[in-house]
């Protein structure tokens, strides 16, 4: 009989490579929201015309696309947030243990949602 060892905390090799990973994704998210916040300003800019020539549909078109702009970067930066996070897990030696269930996480779930702190058992069972 084979005596099957249960994998409870990941090694410091792996959080490196996580970290890494973490990092890059923080790099490239904050890029676009900077990219976000230069868009807001560039139509904020824009804007003045059709304030002069009076209430349009193109108005509330621009308003709209103003507030997708917002919710998008506020979106980015809570995404930042929660990768910083999971950064502090990982100098903490908590990353990838679960939440909910206290098991390890999958190493293919934390390359594809490295934020995360469910497994997908438990995020399943939370829906």
């Amino acid at each position: 009989m084979q005596q099957e060892t249960t994998k409870t905390r990941y090694t410091d090799t792996e959080l490196n490579e996580f970290r890494t990973l973490i990092k890059e994704k923080i790099g490239m998210a904050r890029e676009e929201l900077q990219e976000l916040v230069g868009s807001l300003s560039a139509s904020n800019t824009n804007g003045d015309d059709a304030a002069i020539a009076g209430k349009t549909l193109e108005d509330g078109s621009a308003t709209f696309e103003k507030e997708q702009i917002n919710q998008l970067a506020a979106r980015q930066k809570k995404f930042i947030e929660q990768l910083e996070a999971a950064l502090m897990r990982i100098e903490n030696r908590t990353y990838g243990i679960c939440r909910s269930t206290g098991k390890l996480i999958p190493r293919e779930r934390l390359l594809a949602v490295p934020h995360t702190t469910q497994s997908m058992e438990a995020k399943l069972k939370q829906a």
